[in-house]
């Protein structure tokens, strides 16, 4: 796979990577975004600007030459990334642009430590990389093609309806402008938006929230504070407007197959793909257990639909926690989701599905009360839009 020299080389700049990692990483996000701005929309403003995506790009590229020579390790992190990438229309032609500014970034960086023999190195090992990449994106995006009702690239989308769910949550039903069928996605996917707002491009990755093979795609948005996009789909867009959108996407997915109980954890806006995984199962017989944490009543969303599903099927049971309940409302409980909670709703045996999505210090916490309990870690599953970082860090 690779030159004999190779390994050795990128193997002998962990220990730069280690301690000038993400410096790399800031000049390479700083130089490619300047010489080619038409890349910044695969870039979430909020991201650069803490320096998520930076740190999270330097442990990536530490984790690639810390196992040169034994990648296969590194294969559970893969199909997230394709999906990512393919979920952004991400193209061969852009690789060679990313290459370029992480070497020169590399060689800027390391200064006379990166000779031309390092560089040579990361030059091939990056290609390698590449080309596996290219290749595995090609795949799906020609398998998403191939579906009925599939299509590659833009799409374009009526707004059917918009629907306010809460205070800060507001519903999208999205259908083809074409009126032909949209394609098929599994619960836990979703759909990214390619935009321009006041002529900034910008792409964006919403859950799909409702059951899958309804006549439309419906996606629920979070109004944020100074959110560019979340704020214009929020008082901009209505019924009637124009989307352009990428095929769903994601392997943040519901397994559909399995039997063993399901526990869906979430916290605010993480409800919505959970929605999607409850209307998909409900009427299963899996035993399940939707538990949601929101502030109030007023920023709960879908309690009446989850409700309607806890009445129609047995073996769906719901838990509805507040931690900054208002006088009329009437949660199951008050505080946050704790592990004495979270006890409750398992077996003894702690054999569950146990999805959570919401903010990271929610998903920190109730990954952690997980794994204390005792449910096995391939179990634990959970989401993030935006740069993966470990849930175990607080």
């Amino acid at each position: 796979m690779f030159s004999p020299k190779t390994i050795p080389l990128i193997q002998a700049t962990v220990p730069l990577l280690k301690a000038r990692g993400e410096e790399i990483t800031q000049h390479f996000y700083r130089t490619m975004l300047n010489e080619h701005p038409e890349l910044k929309a695969f870039f979430n403003e909020a991201h650069q600007a803490q320096g998520t995506q930076a740190r999270a790009l330097a442990s990536a590229v530490l984790a690639y030459a810390s196992h040169i020579d034994r990648l296969e390790a590194l294969a559970p992190a893969l199909p997230r990334i394709i999906q990512k990438h393919v979920s952004l229309g991400v193209q061969p032609a852009h690789y060679p642009i990313v290459g370029d500014s992480l070497l020169r970034a590399i060689r800027h960086v390391l200064g006379e430590v990166a000779s031309d023999d390092i560089m040579a190195a990361w030059a091939e090992a990056y290609g390698s990389l590449a080309q596996l990449l290219i290749d595995a994106e090609e795949a799906v995006y020609a398998q998403t093609a191939a579906q009925p009702g599939g299509w590659r690239g833009e799409r374009t989308m009526r707004v059917l309806r918009k629907v306010r769910e809460s205070d800060i949550i507001t519903s999208f039903y999205l259908v083809p402008a074409d009126a032909r069928p949209l394609a098929p996605f599994i619960a836990g996917q979703y759909l990214t938006l390619v935009l321009n707002v006041d002529g900034q491009p910008l792409r964006r990755n919403y859950s799909l929230s409702d059951a899958p093979h309804q006549p439309w795609y419906r996606i629920s948005v979070k109004r944020e504070q100074g959110g560019t996009v979340s704020n214009w789909l929020h008082d901009e867009v209505e019924a009637g407007a124009l989307l352009q959108v990428q095929p769903p996407a994601g392997e943040f997915t519901l397994d559909a197959q399995a039997q063993r109980p399901l526990l869906l954890v979430t916290g605010g806006v993480g409800i919505t793909p959970a929605m999607a995984m409850l209307e998909a199962t409900a009427a299963s017989g899996r035993p399940i257990r939707f538990i949601h944490a929101a502030r109030h009543g007023g920023a709960h969303a879908f309690r009446e639909r989850v409700d309607q599903l806890v009445q129609a099927h047995r073996n769906v049971e719901a838990v509805y926690i507040y931690d900054e309940p208002r006088a009329e409302d009437r949660p199951h409980a008050v505080g946050r989701v704790d592990r004495d909670l979270l006890a409750r709703q398992m077996p003894d045996d702690r054999d569950v599905d146990l999805y959570l999505l919401g903010p990271k210090p929610f998903m920190q916490a109730v990954y952690a009360h997980g794994l204390a309990l005792g449910v096995p870690a391939g179990q634990l599953r959970y989401e993030f839009f935006g740069p993966a970082e470990e849930l175990l860090a607080a």
